[in-house]
């Protein structure tokens, strides 16, 4: 997603993260789009070489284009830039690319240094009509505006792979529309974004049906997140989304059990998948203190001051208010598998988790884990929370008890 669009901030960014989203590839985007009325570039996935050349001959016959772009299927943008999408004037061509692209690790503006490894690729029919220049790239997307509480379709004629730098050098060629939840998208916003875009004919009524098919497919299916860029005007006046970038509300996934099964948990960070099957709420961070805390609130603040204190969190990790010694233990094994933590903070205020489960988890964490050779600060207050200390003295764990979030953050001072 183009973020610097957005102006999204760090904490925005992790809350939407805690606000579970499930990417989508392209071509299970495009599919959903496609169901919707969206007109979209066709192509078809494979997994090997030969799958990738059996496609061709397909969109061969069907489409009767003789072009192909093969296109790896990873959950990131800027795929183009890190040799991920390459155009086949020939089966040996698509060949040769699928097996280039398939099984890599792609490295995109979007990934970390390590990149995403390749496992499919999309093999599409060649929109951009050999010969032909009157073309046009867009970019379109739909999600919710968290300052207003309302959706909204953010579009700009400068579609294609350098979209951020035009949104950080170029901003006025962003344009925004809103959505009234009262009365949903209506036929005049479409027509503004068609006219925006400097279209006129055919293409104007072709961008008009777009849009409206758009909003709809992200209303329909509890988006998170639409994204299409680029969005093609061809030669002959069609608009096509030939990328399609989607992320579904996590929370709504129940009234979508077939999306549900979309799920690529391939392309997740192992650690938040692991922490999810133990109800864990965790996001990997890229800091050394790693956190243990109980509620999002509390986790957020203790992040807050972990930071002011001079070091970077590691993680956001919720126990939730039903951890008990079994889930606190798992957590701390998913901390520690982080190489890059220096020192675990674990913050807990006892309400309806009760601190001498939390301290139960810390020992048994412990006992099982084996030594620990990283400083580990505990801060217990409320339910239980005199028991809970007691607990921990008299196991003889080298832990260090605090009482105040302050003396926890001049702890972690002290330590870094």
């Amino acid at each position: 997603m183009c973020n610097k669009i957005l102006k999204i901030g760090t904490k925005e960014l992790l809350l939407r993260q805690i606000i579970y989203t499930m990417n989508l590839h392209e071509f299970q985007g495009k599919e959903i789009l496609n169901s919707f009325g969206v007109q979209i570039q066709t192509g078809i996935v494979a997994t090997t070489p030969e799958e990738a050349v059996a496609a061709a001959k397909k969109l061969n016959e069907t489409t009767g284009t003789s072009w192909w772009v093969v296109k790896a299927q990873v959950h990131a943008g800027g795929r183009g830039k890190g040799g991920g999408v390459k155009l086949a004037k020939s089966l040996e061509e698509v060949k040769e690319i699928s097996s280039q692209i398939l099984g890599m690790q792609l490295v995109t503006p979007q990934t970390s240094a390590e990149g995403k490894k390749v496992h499919q690729v999309l093999v599409a029919e060649d929109v951009y009509y050999p010969g032909e220049t009157e073309t046009s790239e867009f970019y379109i997307s739909v999600l919710l505006n968290r300052s207003t509480g309302r959706n909204m379709i953010m579009y700009s004629t400068e579609g294609g792979m350098d979209i951020e730098e035009v949104a950080d050098k170029t901003p006025h060629l962003i344009f925004h529309e809103e959505i009234n939840p009262k009365v949903g998208l209506q036929a005049f916003q479409c027509r503004k974004i068609a006219f925006n875009l400097g279209l006129s004919g055919k293409a104007f009524k072709e961008m008009t049906k777009f849009v409206h098919s758009l909003y709809s497919a992200y209303d329909g299916i509890d988006s998170a997140l639409f994204e299409i860029n680029p969005v093609l005007k061809t030669s002959d006046n069609k608009i096509l989304a030939v990328d399609a970038k989607v992320a579904l509300d996590g929370n709504a996934l129940y009234r979508h059990k077939d999306y549900a099964l979309l799920r690529d948990t391939r392309e997740e960070e192992a650690s938040e998948v692991e922490a999810g099957e133990y109800g864990l709420n965790f996001v990997k961070l890229d800091g050394n203190v790693g956190c243990m805390v109980n509620g999002a609130g509390l986790a957020m603040a203790t992040m807050d001051i972990i930071k002011q204190a001079g070091g970077n969190p590691a993680n956001f990790l919720d126990v939730g208010g039903t951890a008990d010694a079994a889930r606190v233990e798992q957590a701390f094994r998913i901390i520690m598998k982080d190489t890059n933590v220096k020192a675990i903070l674990v913050n807990i205020f006892g309400g309806i988790v009760r601190c001498d489960r939390v301290a139960q988890g810390i020992v048994d964490a412990y006992q099982n884990i084996g030594e620990i050779n990283i400083p580990i600060i505990v801060r217990l207050q409320g339910t239980n929370a005199v028991e809970a200390k007691k607990l921990i003295d008299d196991s003889g764990l080298k832990v260090i008890s605090v009482i105040l979030l302050q003396e926890a953050a001049d702890r972690v001072k002290e330590i870094l």
